[in-house]
């Protein structure tokens, strides 16, 4: 049976951009501003507070691994007040040696390895909500082992070195977010996926995507009454099933349209629709654009490159 959060990971084709070393001293904070590209950092030595804007403030410790899939703005810091450094990402120039905040010399109270990496799919936006807005997970040494992996092989010119980053990011991603999944209470896929009954109805519209599914379908397979399915769904998941089904549904369209290679007719039929007439209306009503114009708006993207 399909595995949902592979498809997931896969679908939103993560991508390394950056990774850098992390130290502070002494008193010493600094508050990012909200960035939108997924964040990663692996705490290896000593230990530092997080505050992520709508999240509970964390004390992060050596071992401890966090990813912000959309990364908001948050606040990193030591624990003596002070007023925190103001960084903006997206205009930060990148550097290849370890950044030191607070005192200069002596050691760090804390090292950190982290950067942030590019999800290349357009609808990582709809993927993305599915996912907790922090993953904490801490004492997992295979995630800290993934982090130095990223950080070295990015500082190489080897070749393979771009398709080695992304799939280093993907196993990162799936590594996180099955640590987490057992423990999140935010609705999304994990929350979803850790729910014995939900989680056989996930796989199944992700086996058979092609399938005519209804929510009654859907709960039978799950051994549910159907009100109590449909209720169950959306307090896990934090949408409906069809609605769910329909988003999964236009995203691996999307995937195959991008593709170039494959007729309107047989996008249609591969993700559940009859026709194409009855998917272009389905796409048109979700997208605010019809397949054909999706389709030329990426050939016209890609000539400007």
């Amino acid at each position: 049976m399909a595995d949902p959060l592979s498809q997931v990971i896969e679908l939103l084709r993560p991508r390394a951009v950056f990774s850098k070393g992390i130290s502070g001293a002494g008193r010493w904070a600094v508050r990012y501003a909200e960035f939108g590209q997924p964040g990663f950092a692996a705490v290896t030595e000593g230990r530092c507070r997080l505050a992520v804007d709508g999240e509970e403030q964390v004390v992060l410790e050596e071992g401890d691994f966090v990813l912000l899939p959309a990364t908001p703005a948050f606040t990193m810091s030591g624990f003596e007040p002070v007023s925190p450094e103001f960084i903006d990402p997206k205009t930060a120039p990148g550097v290849a040696t370890e950044v030191r905040y607070g005192r200069p010399d002596g050691p760090p109270d804390v090292r950190q390895f982290g950067g942030y990496f590019s999800f290349e799919s357009p609808d990582a936006a709809m993927v993305v909500s599915l996912l907790p807005r922090m993953v904490h997970v801490r004492s997992v040494p295979r995630l800290t082992q993934l982090v130095r992996l990223v950080g070295e092989e990015a500082e190489r010119e080897n070749l393979g070195r771009d398709l080695i980053l992304a799939r280093l990011v993907e196993i990162l991603l799936i590594e996180a977010l099955r640590a987490v999944s057992l423990h999140t209470s935010q609705p999304g896929i994990l929350r979803g996926l850790s729910d014995p009954r939900i989680a056989v109805a996930l796989r199944k519209m992700h086996s058979d995507i092609q399938r005519s599914w209804t929510a009654a379908d859907l709960a039978r397979e799950a051994g549910m009454s159907r009100s109590s399915f449909f209720e169950r769904f959306i307090r896990t998941v934090g949408t409906s099933p069809m609605e769910y089904l329909l988003g999964w549904r236009i995203a691996v369209a999307k995937s195959l349209l991008r593709s170039g290679a494959i007729s309107l007719e047989e996008v249609a039929g591969r993700i559940g629709y009859g026709s194409a007439s009855t998917f272009c209306t389905a796409f048109t009503r979700q997208e605010g654009q019809s397949p054909g114009r999706f389709m030329r708006t990426l050939i016209s993207a890609h000539a400007k490159l």
